[in-house]
Order: structure tokens, then C-alpha cells, then sequence
């Protein structure tokens, strides 16, 4: 089973699971626009991956422990990258782990442009209801990173999101430079019910295999 120990140092707050026994991956994972690291896709994401093995840090964004509520300032973006940086170096130093970074929605995008930017700082993606575009406006998509990706990435999006289509989420991975895969939880909007389908078969185990 596996153990929760809470974090609060160098500008990194959140949640460590340590595994039983580690499998040797690690996975630094945030929220979303108007959420912290308590949400509970977060919490249920942490949980399956740390059951089968895997070193899970949940952790809040620069914005998130500068502000308890609202949605982050455009300006506060680069920060946010850094806090994601720092938070993999850690991640990667408590666990001697391969590590991979994401989010749910605005966490799982800056997560994307981090790695665009500097791919060696982790080996993977996994991106939780990628905002491909605000709803009802289809012409303002967030891809312009895409191309530069290098690293292996797995999408978990709803049939449902108004974020983007799935036949849109598929055309904006053709972008991508990379090995990636599309998990669609059917039925499920912007908030992939909250983490109630089943995370092991459809998030961990992909994404296992593609880092394998």
C-alpha cells in the first residue's frame, strides 16, 4: 500500500504517494485553471498509478499557492512552467524514476509547452482534457507547441468536451513529432467524470507500455 506524505518546500506544495515497490516511473501531475491538487480526478489518477508501482506527485501551481481561487493571469504562465520544471527535478531526485509531467486542462498544457521547449525534462506526457480550444471558439487553438514536442505523449479526453472533438484532439496530434495515443472516455465532458472510469486499464497501462 501505498504512502501519502504532504510536501511544502522551494516553491513545490502538494502531495507525495510513494509506492510499496517501485516499478522505476514517476509522474508529476497538476490542475486545472480553477482547481488545486485536491481535485478529485487528481486524487484518483495519484491513486492508480501509485498502487501498481508508480512515484506520483500531485502538486499545486505557482499561481494556485500565490491565489486560493480564480483562474491564472496570462503573464503568470512562465512560472507556472518553471514550477513544473522544478517539481520533475524533485520528483526525479526522491525516486531515482523515469518521470513523466502533466495535467488536467490548463496543468496538462503548460506541462505540453514545457516539454516543447526542453524535452529533457521528462520523458513523457499525460494530459488530462486538453483545452484544444475555449468552447465555441474553434478557431483559437492552443498548438502552436505542438510540432515541437519530442516526447512520447498519451491524451485521456471526454467524447463530450467542449474543449475540443475528439476528430479535432485527432487531427491536432498529427502535429506532434512523437509517438502519441488518444484515450477516449466516452460520455465523459471536461471533467472525465471526476476519475470514475477505470484509470488502470485505460491511463496507466497505455502509458506503461509507451514508455516501455
Amino acid at each position: 500500500m501505498s504512502a501519502i506524505e504532504s510536501i511544502s518546500e522551494d516553491s513545490i506544495r502538494g502531495f507525495l504517494h510513494r509506492p510499496a515497490h517501485s516499478v522505476g516511473f514517476g509522474l508529476v501531475l497538476t490542475h486545472g485553471a480553477g482547481a488545486n491538487c485536491q481535485a478529485p480526478l487528481l486524487i484518483a489518477v495519484a491513486s492508480a498509478f501509485s498502487e501498481v508501482g508508480w512515484w506520483v506527485l500531485r502538486c499545486d501551481l505557482p499561481f494556485r499557492q500565490h491565489r486560493r481561487f480564480g483562474p491564472p493571469h496570462p503573464t503568470s504562465a512562465v512560472q507556472d512552467r518553471e514550477g513544473l520544471r522544478k517539481a520533475a527535478d524533485e520528483l526525479r531526485a526522491r525516486s531515482n524514476a523515469r518521470v513523466c509531467v502533466g495535467g488536467h486542462s490548463y496543468g496538462g498544457r503548460q506541462a505540453s509547452m514545457l516539454l516543447a521547449e526542453d524535452a529533457a525534462v521528462a520523458d513523457g506526457l499525460l494530459l488530462f482534457s486538453y483545452p484544444l480550444h475555449p468552447p465555441k471558439k474553434l478557431e483559437q487553438l492552443r498548438t502552436g507547441h505542438f510540432p515541437q514536442i519530442r516526447n512520447r505523449a498519451l491524451f485521456v479526453h471526454g467524447s463530450n468536451d467542449p474543449f475540443g472533438s475528439i476528430d479535432e484532439m485527432r487531427t491536432a496530434l498529427a502535429l506532434i513529432q512523437s509517438t502519441t495515443e488518444l484515450v477516449v472516455i466516452e460520455a465523459a465532458g471536461h471533467d472525465l467524470k471526476k476519475g470514475a472510469f477505470d484509470l488502470a486499464k485505460l491511463v496507466v497501462e497505455p502509458l506503461q507500455r509507451m514508455l516501455a
